[in-house]
């Protein structure tokens, strides 16, 4: 995580801390309880269209999830070498998206061919009696 995004989130975290000091939740609402979606979403659009990001048909727009999925995909392309260290980067990102269980993770191997085509390159060099 850049520095300056480190800084701002723990900003936030220190005015937030008093508010709801026992929420696990990063952000929580003005109720102090976990953001609905569906509040997410629009505060999302609001913000989309101000910033005139495009928008109709045949038009992709970014989305909470887009931008979620952007993120892990990249956190996986950057993942080190090594079995443990791979197994450890899995499981931190697991955590840090809030998967209950760090299989449902792995789908965002499947949904990227670069990531694919990666694993496959491992796979056959090990079954060829080279380096896992």
């Amino acid at each position: 995580m850049h520095p300056t995004t480190r800084a701002a989130l723990e900003r936030y975290l220190q005015k937030r801390r008093p508010y709801a000091p026992f929420d696990d939740h990063v952000f929580i609402s003005l109720r102090r309880k976990p953001l609905l979606i569906k509040d997410v979403e629009s505060a999302f659009r609001t913000v989309a269209d101000k910033l005139g990001l495009p928008r109709g048909r045949g038009e992709r727009r970014p989305t909470p999830h887009s931008l979620r999925h952007a993120f892990a995909v990249r956190a996986l392309q950057r993942c080190p070498d090594g079995r443990d260290r791979i197994t450890q980067h899995m499981l931190m990102l697991s955590t840090y998206l809030g998967h209950c269980k760090p299989e449902l993770t792995y789908w965002y191997l499947e949904a990227v061919p670069e990531l694919m085509r990666g694993i496959a390159e491992h796979c056959e060099a090990h079954l060829a009696g080279g380096a896992p």
